[in-house]
């Protein structure tokens, strides 16, 4: 009696419509929709749209959609796949609409776009819900009103720089959020175009910018600069957290190159802010805005408990931490900021972090520490495998001779630990650099020879016990 009375109910709900059954789906691009529009159009709440390796000349956008949208790389976090799955934003259907990527429909946490290389977007006109004037804004991303979660993207070469049309300026190249509170992860946003906030434009908003690489922006001549990160005012009781990035060699023509904070408050926690111009700004509080830092490395210092002001000794094909650089474990001490453990190495920190387990400064260090990508001489790098040599490879250096700085170029078949060593010809160690686990593929280490005399000198190249040894030149 009970279980026919189930079955009565059971039916009487499925009927009525007051019982529904929901499935996600993976919606594949280009198998099951042709473009990564029609398949996000063909998506419900919870589904994920899966896009494979292609160059895809779209501006999308999501239209409140809660969903996954991402690149192959989410199988096995294969990070070839980010620098091969491309929306290119260069070919708008309108000239005033030329982001790559649009949230502007209340999208929170459950939409998240994951995995690709956003290039050639030009910005969209959009009017400003607080001082009404139009401005040109989100080359590679525009978040409007929305919370999204960004992640394990390279945002390259993107600009909002064009100002015809009514409109009052333009900025945020990279990525531009208003009146939300997203989060921007593990991201390269690199070689973006804005007249202020080259990289990244917070108007009015919360978020939290954690773990990632962010230069190389340029152009900024307005509003106090930012190419890097430019923030604007307050969003209720929502907090700008920049944590654990690494923001270097970002250029402004006026303010800062590094991190602005205009009328509002920013905590920066375990960053590496150097190299940005003009190097005497590398943060810029402007009209009330104050910065909190702590535990970073700042270029010419900054206030705050554990920041230091040391050359951060860095790859310069990756920004990756040297084993000799000044950052590893010395970000916060605190327990909920320790890099990965490594299994085998108790205490050990996880590769792409350094050292053991306590914090490192910059975009490799932390819990949530991993590897997007590379960026080399200007272009995100990554060469298929099938152009990597089967044994570890050393090139001759450039320039040489040298004077103040070389390149030396290596490549790797597998992940290796190096170790690179700089000896006079009588085999006297001059100079030692455990770079520590490398990933595959092509690498560059910029080497400082202003300490080393005039003369020769050999350069070697430790590697699955391998020694491989060139000449070099060092003149005055």
């Amino acid at each position: 009696m009970k279980t026919t009375i189930l079955k009565l109910i059971l039916v009487f709900l499925i009927v009525s419509g007051s019982f529904h059954f929901s499935f996600a789906r993976i919606i594949r691009v280009p198998t099951d929709q042709t473009t990564i529009r029609d398949g996000i159009q063909a998506s419900s709440n919870g589904d994920t749209v899966e896009v494979s390796p292609g160059e895809y000349f779209e501006n999308l956008n999501f239209r409140g959609k809660k969903i996954v949208l991402t690149s192959l790389w989410y199988l096995d976090r294969d990070t070839s796949f980010i620098r091969t799955t491309i929306i290119n934003g260069s070919q708008p259907l309108q000239p005033d609409s030329a982001s790559c990527v649009i949230f502007s429909h209340g999208e929170d946490a459950s939409t998240i776009l994951q995995g690709f290389t956003l290039r050639g977007g030009k910005g969209t006109k959009w009017r400003d819900i607080h001082n009404g004037l139009s401005y040109r804004e989100g080359g590679g991303i525009l978040i409007e009103l929305s919370s999204p979660v960004i992640r394990y993207n390279i945002i390259v070469y993107n600009k909002a720089t064009g100002t015809t049309g009514g409109v009052e300026s333009a900025g945020g190249g990279g990525i531009r959020i208003g009146d939300g509170n997203p989060q921007i992860l593990n991201n390269i946003i690199a070689y973006n175009q804005g007249k202020y906030g080259a990289g990244i434009v917070l108007n009015y908003t919360g978020v939290t910018i954690r773990n990632n690489l962010i230069a190389n922006n340029t152009g900024s001549s307005q509003f106090y600069g930012g190419s890097a990160i430019w923030t604007y005012n307050v969003h209720g009781t929502d907090e700008r957290i920049i944590e654990n990035n690494t923001i270097v060699n970002n250029e402004a023509t006026t303010g800062t190159g590094g991190v602005l904070a205009y009328s509002c408050k920013l905590i920066l926690r375990n960053n590496i802010i150097w190299g940005n111009k003009p190097a005497s700004k590398q943060t810029l509080n402007a009209e009330g805005g104050t910065v909190q830092a702590t535990y970073c490395d700042v270029q010419n210092g900054l206030a705050g408990k554990g920041n230091i002001n040391l050359d951060p000794l860095m790859g310069a094909d990756s920004f990756q931490l040297t084993g000799l650089s000044p950052c590893v474990d010395k970000g916060d001490s605190t327990v909920v900021y320790n890099d990965p453990e490594e299994p085998l190495h108790t205490g050990m920190a996880k590769y792409p972090a350094r050292g053991t387990v306590r914090n490192d400064m910059g975009a490799y260090g932390g819990a949530r520490a991993s590897v997007t990508g590379y960026i080399r001489s200007g272009i995100p790098s990554g060469i298929p495998s099938a152009m990597i040599p089967d044994t570890p490879q050393l090139l001759q250096n450039y320039p040489n001779p040298a004077s103040v700085y070389t390149t030396i170029t290596y490549s790797l078949p597998q992940a290796e630990s190096v170790v690179l060593k700089v000896t006079d010809f009588s085999g006297r160690i001059v100079s030692n650099f455990p770079v520590g686990l490398t990933l595959p593929g092509l690498h560059q280490f910029q080497l400082d020879v202003s300490g080393l005399q005039q003369g020769n000198y050999l350069y070697c190249l430790e590697a699955r016990e391998q020694r491989l040894v060139r000449q070099m030149m060092v003149v005055r």
